[in-house]
Order: C-alpha cells, then sequence, then structure tokens
C-alpha cells in the first residue's frame, strides 16, 4: 500500500454508487483520490487536483467522457483509463484517437482496475516508483531489470515489457488479444503466435518447465500464478 501514496486518482461518473464503490476502494489502497459527477467538473477540479490518471465514463449527460478525454489530454500529463457500458470497437477507436490510454467495459472487476491503474501509472510515471516486488520477481522500471527469488533475467526489452506485464496483473487471465494491445501496441499488425513464443521463452528463462508460474488456459489466455 505505501507504494500507492501520492498518487492522485480522479473518478468521473454520474452515477454516485460506482463513484462512491471505487472512491471507497481506491482510498483503502493508498491513493488520493478526487471524485467528479460530470465533464465540467472534472476540467475545473483537474487543474487544482493535478490528477496521475483519470478514470472517465464515456456516457455522461452533457460532456461526455470523450470531449474530457480529448480536454485533459490537451492541457494536462495525466493517464486516461474510459469505462463504457457496451464493448464497441468504434467507441475504443474513438477513445484511443483521442489519447486514451487504455479502455474497460461495464462491468468490471475493482481487482482489474487496480492492476490496470498500476500499470499506466508506472508506465506513464516511473519516477513514483521505485522497485516493485511481487511474490518472488523485484522490477525495477529504472533499470529495466527484474529479478526472480534475486535472480537477474537476461530479458530482452520486449520479454522484458510481457513479463511485467504478465507480474503486475498476476492472477487475471489476459487473452493473447490483450497481451499484443499492451505490449506490442493496438497498431501491431503480426500474428497472435508471436505471444505464443515469447511465453516460451520466458518459461525457459523462468526455468518454468511444468508451466506452474506462467499457465495456459486454453481458449481464453496465459495467467501468471504466483500463489
Amino acid at each position: 500500500m505505501g507504494q500507492l501514496k501520492g498518487i492522485r486518482v480522479m473518478l468521473v461518473d454520474d452515477e454516485p454508487n460506482i463513484l462512491q464503490f471505487l472512491e471507497l476502494g481506491l482510498l483503502n489502497e493508498g491513493f488520493e483520490v478526487r471524485t467528479a459527477p460530470d465533464g465540467m467538473t472534472a476540467i475545473t477540479a483537474a487543474k487544482e487536483f493535478q490528477p496521475h490518471i483519470a478514470i472517465l465514463d464515456v456516457m455522461m449527460p452533457g460532456m461526455d467522457g470523450f470531449e474530457v478525454c480529448r480536454m485533459l489530454k490537451k492541457t494536462e500529463h495525466i493517464a486516461v483509463i474510459m469505462l463504457t457500458a457496451k464493448d464497441e470497437v468504434d467507441d475504443r477507436v474513438k477513445g484511443l484517437n483521442l489519447g486514451a490510454d487504455d479502455y474497460m467495459v461495464k462491468p468490471f472487476s475493482f481487482e482489474e482496475l487496480l492492476a490496470r491503474i498500476q500499470a499506466r501509472v508506472r508506465n506513464q510515471f516511473p519516477h513514483l516508483f521505485g522497485e516493485v516486488v511481487k511474490g518472488p520477481f523485484r522490477m525495477d522500471d529504472r533499470r529495466k531489470e527484474i529479478r526472480l527469488n534475486e535472480r537477474l533475467l537476461e530479458l530482452s526489452p520486449t520479454e522484458y515489457e510481457l513479463l511485467k506485464f504478465l507480474v503486475t496483473n498476476h492472477g487475471l487471465v489476459l487473452s493473447k488479444s490483450m497481451i499484443l494491445d499492451k505490449v506490442w501496441g493496438y497498431d501491431f499488425g503480426g500474428e497472435e503466435n508471436i505471444v505464443e513464443v515469447y511465453i516460451r521463452s520466458l518459461r525457459e528463462k523462468l526455468q518454468d518447465k511444468e508451466h506452474t508460474l506462467i499457465r495456459t488456459l486454453r481458449g481464453a489466455g496465459y495467467r501468471l500464478d504466483l500463489s
């Protein structure tokens, strides 16, 4: 919890129950939190609060989440996660084109949102983090190094980003398409099979011969298991 102190999150949603639930959860994790029930309030609050990350609902009366995202990205150094009640490709593309960094479809688990917030902040504000310890893994984003049980892993830049994504989201099932989006980028034009190639390489370097660390869930994706 201590590593999250000082990270400022702004929640923007016109549904009071959602705002209250997310605010309590994030405060409990150590974040500083500011809420806003609409877009104009969010724009004004951001100038004072200067959040590191904003969680924006797409569908709001008046100024929608897309417009809020556009304005925040124009004036603030901020990470943005968009929330939507429908999984529409057009909405996702529109949000990304306006500068959104991530996208989540309601309903979602708080644990997944927390993992995505941490990943976005770590990627865009690495100076806020020292070494991050997850189970037997010790990650230093400044040096781009990961240690397993204090053993320094020899990783290529892509292997580093892939393992960091798996470790950061440990316990969650990550599909190949999600991994491609987050590690290779939304504009990657290659095949999903490249994920299998890199997972195989990571398993060798992790000495994970029995696949008990990086588990394959057929038809679903991969899950890094620290239990």
